[in-house]
């Protein structure tokens, strides 16, 4: 009778170890589970304020190059002047070319050395 209640006992408590093992792996899942949709909720609503953001920024961004080309269009050579501009006296720097970098050996010298 002791063996027989003796193994009765061990599986009650391998049934209850097995049955403690599923309540807390259920736990486990369902609380990973909690967490993933928390953070993808997360996720959405930030993307959701980015895009939102972004769509704001694009407007702004419009809006001043609307008034980047209304003000470019009033730009002439008289509002330039009324401004103070001046045409600018052009000088250009040309130099001679010496005979000192003439090859002394007296041999050719092609077009495109000088």
């Amino acid at each position: 009778m002791k063996a027989i209640a003796a193994k009765l006992n061990t599986y009650n408590n391998l049934e209850g170890l097995i049955l403690k093992t599923i309540f807390w792996s259920f736990a486990a899942l369902v609380f990973f589970y909690l967490l993933f949709l928390g953070n993808m909720v997360k996720n959405i609503v930030e993307r959701q304020g980015l895009e939102a953001k972004s769509r704001s920024l694009t407007n702004e961004v419009r809006d001043l190059e609307v008034s980047y080309l209304s003000l470019s269009n009033g730009l002439d050579l008289d509002f330039s002047y009324s401004l103070g501009f001046k045409d600018a006296k052009v000088t250009f720097v040309t130099r001679k070319a010496s005979l000192s970098l003439l090859p002394s050996s007296g041999a050719k010298v092609a077009k495109n050395d000088l």
